[in-house]
């Protein structure tokens, strides 16, 4: 009966950030789809509004899942707790999987929202940018140093954000931490994003620019893999350097 109980409560962490991810990915990769798709109301909204839709998107998928699941969302944030101790290495897969999982889920929804108008878009560089991210400079080693500030800035941001502890409290956060987070990830936008688009989330790159291969779309071009590894690879390598400097500082004090 305790295994099954267990079972259960672990099934409603994945499920909670399958849903938290597709959330976030519905509403921020949905206002790319309305600024840069044809014959949409939204063209004029602009960097601004990607960076304002995206802090909104990550405090809808934090309020939604933070009590069920600590709303992590993102691998990088995921192995970044496991790697300071406050998250079991066990579940990290299932995490992951679940996070990829929502990210297509929510990018599938974006699709259906704007299937008339991806029928209408030729340029098929706007419809990859509607799943997956690409840089505005190809530089790979300063694509992937982008990636790896902007990771390293939220999830650091995060770790205090969440009040957590090097003791026996773990670092989860909670539904009143959506704010602060979703404030972070707007000023990451504004203020680091332009060079690659801060994926700073490899599930929120992988799994739209999976399904964008996958999907059946007029125009669509290729899938750009040749890219892929930065928004997977650099955000990781933030988020363990951020978890490593947090623990540091934890044992000084």
């Amino acid at each position: 009966m305790l295994n099954d109980l267990k079972s259960n409560q672990t099934m409603i962490t994945y499920i909670f950030e399958f849903i938290g991810t597709a959330m976030l990915i519905l509403i921020g990769n949905g206002i790319v789809a309305n600024i840069v798709l044809k014959e949409t109301k939204g063209a004029d909204a602009g960097w601004t509004g990607i960076s304002l839709a995206w802090g909104i998107a990550v405090f809808i998928g934090v309020f939604i899942s933070a009590d069920a699941s600590g709303a992590h969302l993102n691998p990088a944030v995921t192995v970044a707790l496991a790697v300071a101790g406050k998250f079991s290495w066990a579940l990290v897969p299932g995490y992951v999987v679940a996070q990829i999982l929502g990210a297509m889920m929510g990018n599938f929804l974006v699709w259906l929202n704007y299937k008339k108008q991806y029928e209408a878009t030729e340029d098929t560089d706007a419809i990859l940018a509607t799943f997956s991210t690409s840089p505005a400079i190809k530089s790979p080693f300063w694509n992937l140093m982008t990636e790896i500030i902007g990771a390293f800035a939220l999830v650091f941001g995060v770790f205090y954000i969440a009040g957590g502890s090097m003791g026996d409290s773990a670092v989860s956060l909670g539904s009143l931490d959506a704010l602060p987070v979703a404030l972070l990830v707007m000023g990451i936008g504004f203020g680091l994003g332009g060079p690659t688009g801060y994926a700073i989330n490899p599930a929120r790159d992988f799994g739209p620019r999976l399904l964008h291969a996958i999907l059946p779309i007029k125009n669509k071009g290729n899938s750009n893999w040749g890219y892929a590894w930065v928004p997977i690879v650099g955000p990781i390598i933030g988020g363990v350097l951020a978890a490593l400097l947090y623990m540091f500082i934890e044992t000084m004090q």
